[in-house]
């Protein structure tokens, strides 16, 4: 059975966790980092040098870094789905814009939730939380024009893009309401991935 090593608190997590229940893959989860722990141990730096989460564990061969993740476990469990698209420039399409969130979104989301989730209102940074919001609200327009031709980042249907995007934009209609309010585009996509049984995983308190 697949090994999944995170917390489920953890966006990075909530990515595999929400693939995995899409492509009804089993699973068995152990709690690491955060408050749990464990990533700093020998054992676990063995797996995974960088002592992040998750890392997963398929019939001996090990891997880590979350988009790796979910592309390994789609191209695996979901060829011929929506999910891993045949036609490569779909799929190319769908890898784009699971880049984009790591290389543009996710860095400046880390800047709004961790002042606003972790901080306390003595360590708080309301100067990266404004540039974060300011960041973010020019990406996650570009999201809102495409969702105006589109029900999907890659095109008509879920694919694996949409995931990492996915896990982040709940993050971003709970902490910033007023600038998510405004785009209805978003917000309709938003809502067609609340309604998938699977994304409860990314729907738990924030922490």
């Amino acid at each position: 059975m697949l090994k999944i090593l995170g917390r489920k608190t953890s966006s990075n997590v909530m990515k595999v966790l929400w693939l995995c229940d899409e492509l009804g893959i089993a699973y068995d989860r152990e709690d690491v980092g955060g408050p749990f722990g464990k990533n700093d141990q020998a054992d676990y730096l063995a797996k995974n040098p960088n002592g992040l989460v998750p890392t997963i564990i398929d019939d001996g061969f090990e891997l880590w870094e979350s988009n790796a993740i979910v592309r390994y476990l789609a191209a695996k469990h979901g060829e011929g789905s929506s999910i891993w698209p045949e036609n490569p420039q779909t799929r190319a399409s769908a890898d784009r814009w699971m880049e984009w969130l790591s290389t543009t979104v996710g860095p400046n989301m880390v800047l709004i939730f961790r002042n606003l989730v972790r901080e306390t209102d003595e360590t708080r940074n309301m100067d990266e939380v404004a540039l974060g919001i300011k960041n973010c609200t020019k990406c996650f327009g570009i999201m809102n024009e495409l969702l105006a031709k589109q029900d999907y980042v890659a095109g008509c249907g879920f694919t694996v893009g949409d995931i990492p995007l996915g896990v982040h934009t709940r993050r971003w209609v709970e902490l910033c309401p007023d600038q998510a309010g405004d785009m209805k585009n978003l917000m309709g996509w938003f809502e067609r991935l609340k309604a998938r049984p699977a994304y409860h995983h990314c729907l738990i308190p924030l922490e």
